[in-house]
């Protein structure tokens, strides 16, 4: 077999293990707004956004079929419900996520994470606050305070998925 078949494969395999599964959908810890995040102007509703990984599929019908979007998502209830599919784009010429106002309250978001497949991962939403998500796997570190880092909810390989909420 050519060597740079297999060197190829193993090195794809040694990326891949960081969030690998054994068929089973990761669950991760509950995710909430950053510790004193500011508040929107006053609403019942509070915000979600969920930057998934990117979808495979491009759109060569769209004005742009080079625009990348986020892979669309589903939220439950904190039962198990369905509640909503989200079609992840803000419909803008820049690649960013729908933004999505829901009543406070648990809910379980059901979306792709680059490199781990399908997570599940429990938000909790605040009035008139946002709770954020990262999946795509290039977040920055948005704090650099090392006492923030405890309050970090991560996928298994490291990345910053976004504030832990206690449950």
């Amino acid at each position: 077999m050519n060597i740079r078949v297999i060197l190829t494969a193993g090195g794809a395999g040694f990326l891949l293990a960081g969030c690998a599964q054994t068929g089973q959908t990761l669950v991760l810890e509950p995710v909430g707004p950053p510790p004193a995040s500011f508040a929107q102007p006053s609403t019942a509703n509070g915000t979600l956004v969920v930057y998934s990984a990117f979808s495979v599929n491009f759109d060569f019908n769209a004005r742009d079929p080079y625009h990348q979007e986020y892979s669309d998502y589903r939220i439950f209830s904190q039962d198990g419900k369905f509640l909503q599919r989200v079609h992840n784009d803000s419909g803008f010429d820049w690649s960013s996520p729908a933004v999505v106002s829901l009543p406070a309250g648990r809910y379980r978001v059901v979306a792709q994470a680059n490199g781990c497949g399908v997570v599940t991962v429990p938000v909790q939403v605040e009035a008139n606050q946002i709770t954020t998500v990262h999946l795509e796997g290039d977040s920055s570190w948005p704090n650099k305070n090392p006492s923030l880092k405890a309050n970090a909810v991560r996928l298994p390989d490291g990345r910053f998925v976004g504030w832990r909420q206690d449950s």
